[in-house]
């Protein structure tokens, strides 16, 4: 957990290592070091959880988790939901900065050919099918593309706001 107190199984919390075969530090940073290795420990930003067996789940990054009135949101369930949806073709949620929740879930959507995005409202009415109250996101955007790095991965950072398609 943040208190770094080991998880039971099933509980979500961040993905730590530590051995020989772990890093022993940032080239020349070691502000990044202190933050990233701490009491010997390899803090990932990955976030998982072990099963009652000892197998390994990952969940989302750390960095990526919303939290929206006191609770966490992963955005990769929410794209995973949002992804079933016929007319969504690809679909990115990030948090963004709300005065009474804190963050909230803003999905970024691209139509699938041939379909378009339904309504905001008919989207949430999906995810409420799908999703607890506090996970569905409060901002819907449709976007004709998405920023991509040269190897293809999204750049979420330079996602359009809202108002901006």
């Amino acid at each position: 957990d943040d208190r770094d107190h080991l998880l039971g199984p099933n509980d979500v919390g961040e993905i730590v290592v530590r051995g020989r075969h772990v890093m022993m530090g940032y080239w020349k940073n070691p502000e990044l070091t202190d933050r990233t290795i701490r009491n010997g420990w390899y803090h990932s930003g990955d976030m998982g959880y072990l099963d009652e067996e000892g197998y390994l789940f990952l969940v989302d990054r750390k960095a990526d988790m919303i939290v929206t009135g006191g609770f966490n949101v992963f955005p990769r369930e929410v794209e995973d939901v949002l992804a079933t949806h016929d007319a969504v073709g690809q679909v990115v949620v990030i948090g963004v900065p709300d005065e009474k929740w804190g963050e909230v879930g803003r999905a970024y959507v691209l139509a699938q050919p041939g379909h378009e995005i339904p309504p905001p409202s008919d989207i949430s009415d999906y995810c409420r099918g799908h999703l607890a109250p506090y996970k569905v996101p409060k901002q819907f955007v449709t976007v004709q593309d998405f920023p991509r790095t040269a190897a293809g991965k999204i750049q979420k950072h330079l996602l359009p706001p809202p108002d901006l398609p």
